[in-house]
């Protein structure tokens, strides 16, 4: 039996389905504690929204349509509240700057901060229809969240940054990823993808802890 089970979690910040999966992610840390630790990663799926969506979203109403689904997707979600302004009249041109600014936050503050900063960034996103797309918008976060920025630029300035949130990037497609958000474990051999229920996470976690590296997991 292992000791502990490490998950590497890819999201993006503009994605609803990782903005219903924030209340999983919670429960994961309460119930497994220090037996699961977790690696937030950043993928390329709303890095330039104004192209992807009115491309993919042609047939089907556009800006409106999607909208639309954002909302119906959330609404079975009590947790995920979802401002009807979004993708109607706030529309984040790119969720990269948002991903760059977390990036930093983890090299500066560590992963439980950035985790926090990244709620804060959905949050006022999802909930108050903000656009997170705009730097001045997120620096604006920043001080509501008592997250010194300045602090955060010098590894936009030195690159390390941009570096670590590239990473990101090509690991996601070395590994397949279909999409936002996976959850990668069992050294890469097992892959949760999309709106996935917390019992199936959970489960999956339990075997792991139960399975030594050694042996193919049933799960």
């Amino acid at each position: 039996m292992t000791n502990s089970v490490q998950i590497d979690y890819y999201s993006d910040v503009l994605c609803v389905w990782a903005w219903i999966a924030e209340r999983r992610l919670s429960e994961v840390e309460k119930e497994w504690g220090e037996k699961v630790t977790i690696r937030h990663h950043f993928m390329d799926i709303f890095s330039d929204s104004h192209t992807k969506i009115p491309q993919q979203w042609a047939d089907r109403n556009s800006w409106s349509g999607f909208a639309q689904h954002v909302r119906e997707s959330a609404a079975p979600y009590e947790h995920a509240e979802v401002n009807a302004r979004i993708w109607q009249s706030v529309r984040p041109s790119t969720s990269a700057n948002a991903h760059l600014l977390l990036k930093a936050a983890q090299l500066e503050l560590g992963e439980n901060p950035a985790q926090q900063l990244a709620w804060a960034f959905r949050e006022a996103f999802f909930m108050h229809a903000q656009d997170i797309g705009r730097l001045d918008v997120l620096q604006s976060i920043c001080d509501d969240s008592n997250v010194d920025y300045q602090s955060l630029q010098q590894h936009l300035n030195t690159g390390t940054a941009m570096a670590a949130l590239l990473s990101d990037h090509k690991l996601s497609q070395q590994q397949g990823l279909k999409g936002s958000p996976s959850w990668v474990m069992n050294n890469d051999r097992q892959t949760l993808y999309g709106n996935v229920g917390y019992r199936i996470i959970s489960a999956n976690i339990e075997e792991v802890l139960r399975t030594p590296y050694t042996e193919a997991s049933w799960c």
